[in-house]
């Protein structure tokens, strides 16, 4: 009887067949490939693929991933570059043209284990909105293309909201059902750590919730959102999306905060004060008092670009997003440089927390986000619900969709995305 290679191999201890590897040879790592708009300092690109290549603190030690990454794609190469520094350091990594180059390795299919999709950073247009065009979904589609050509498929990342567009968002996490790829998405604040180190409340019911940021229209939005959903999801039944988006800005936003309360318009101001009593960050708003807290005049002095997006869920639950945001393109104004939550649960506790990211110039931040692709590379599953990022890339754009059509109250039966959170806590506990 003639015995295949395969049938041979599993008669040999130890021994495993990959590709040409050699009889009784070590597993080859994983490889990886990693496509981004650009590569620098403090880009997200240099943070997220920096640590696969040199490792990152974790529980302790340093911690080097088990995956080489082999392929770079970098559309946009400016004086700051550290992409072709990088090539030259890691002889293993080299750089290609296209997309579909760095997937098969310059050949014609799939030749990686894994895919990091950083499209954040770089020049690109901002539309009517004040949304960045960022090219993640394109990028997205000559991933997939690749796939389909290769009959092969292997797990992605995409770093932040899926996409500017709900359409193409939608789009991007039903493409990865159809083929079976473990697909993983969002910012790096819902896993970061948070103080004090806690989770909602087991079947905790929550009946409003009030987040405090710093601003940012699209990009910055998408942060304290995802952030604030990672802690909201978890109330009982689970998430079951969202019903209608309001946005507030100028003398409406003023009045809002004034009105004090979610029926006469606002939000609830002692929510917010308790959002605001978490911040590690609050501006010195009067000299010579130090810090001190900030009262509705201070509020309108430095923070006059201020906005907020209004969120009702399907459930009944009022969220509100406050971004306190300052004069543009001036210094010191603002009132908080952090994003904290506080939330209002059934019979009147408040739960409140801020999500802290230390070691700025570090951006330590980022560890946790790292470590949980690494579990989406090792199991082809993503750690946590992408419909979590499907559904805040959606309120994202639904609320900046509300500011451009003057602050109008829009409806959004698109977004009754349902999930279940997963059962352990994904966040960075100290």
């Amino acid at each position: 009887m003639r015995y295949s290679r395969r049938q041979i191999m599993s008669l040999v201890p130890g021994a495993v067949v990959l590709g040409s590897q050699a009889y009784g040879a070590a597993p080859r790592r994983p490889r990886l490939a990693a496509l981004t708009t650009i590569y620098f300092k403090y880009s997200h690109s240099q943070h997220i693929v920096d640590r696969f290549l040199e490792g990152y603190g974790w529980e302790g030690k340093h911690h080097q991933p088990n995956f080489d990454v082999v392929s770079l794609y970098v559309e946009q190469v400016g004086k700051n570059d550290l992409s072709r520094e990088r090539v030259k350091r890691y002889p293993q990594m080299k750089l290609y043209p296209t997309i579909a180059d760095a997937l098969t390795q310059g050949g014609s299919e799939l030749a990686v284990d894994g895919v990091l999709l950083i499209g954040e950073h770089g020049d690109y247009p901002i539309n009517e909105k004040g949304q960045k065009l960022y090219p993640r979904y394109e990028y997205f589609e000559q991933v997939v293309d690749v796939f389909r050509k290769s009959g092969r498929t292997a797990p992605v990342f995409s770093d932040k909201h899926l996409s500017w567009n709900w359409d193409w968002a939608k789009k991007m996490v039903a493409t990865s059902r159809e083929l079976g790829f473990g697909f993983m998405a969002g910012s790096s604040l819902p896993v970061s750590r948070r103080l004090p180190s806690r989770e909602l409340p087991q079947d905790a019911v929550v009946t409003e919730a009030v987040a405090v940021a710093d601003g940012g229209i699209d990009g910055g939005d998408i942060h304290i959102i995802e952030a604030m959903q990672s802690i909201l999801e978890r109330r009982r039944g689970g998430e079951t999306g969202i019903r209608a988006v309001e946005a507030m800005r100028g003398d409406r936003f003023w009045r809002g905060l004034k009105a004090g309360t979610w029926k006469d318009g606002g939000w609830d101001r002692e929510l917010m004060r308790s959002a605001l009593s978490r911040c590690d960050t609050i501006n010195p708003v009067r000299s010579g008092y130090g810090v001190v807290f900030p009262n509705l005049d201070d509020m309108r002095r430095l923070a006059p670009e201020s906005y907020a997006y209004r969120f009702e869920y399907a459930d009944g639950l009022k969220a509100t997003v406050v971004q306190f945001q300052g004069r543009r393109g001036e210094k010191n104004t603002g009132i908080v440089g952090d994003r904290t939550i506080a939330a209002r649960l059934q019979g009147g506790d408040i739960f409140s927390l801020l999500f802290y990211l230390p070691y700025y110039s570090m951006r330590n931040f980022f560890n946790p986000q790292v470590h949980h692709i690494e579990t989406l590379f090792k199991t082809n599953q993503s750690p946590y619900p992408v419909e979590r990022t499907l559904l805040t890339t959606g309120m994202t754009a639904a609320g900046i969709e509300s500011l451009f059509q003057g602050q109008k109250r829009l409806e959004t039966p698109h977004l009754a995305v349902r999930y279940q959170p997963t059962r352990e806590s994904t966040f960075w506990r100290s």
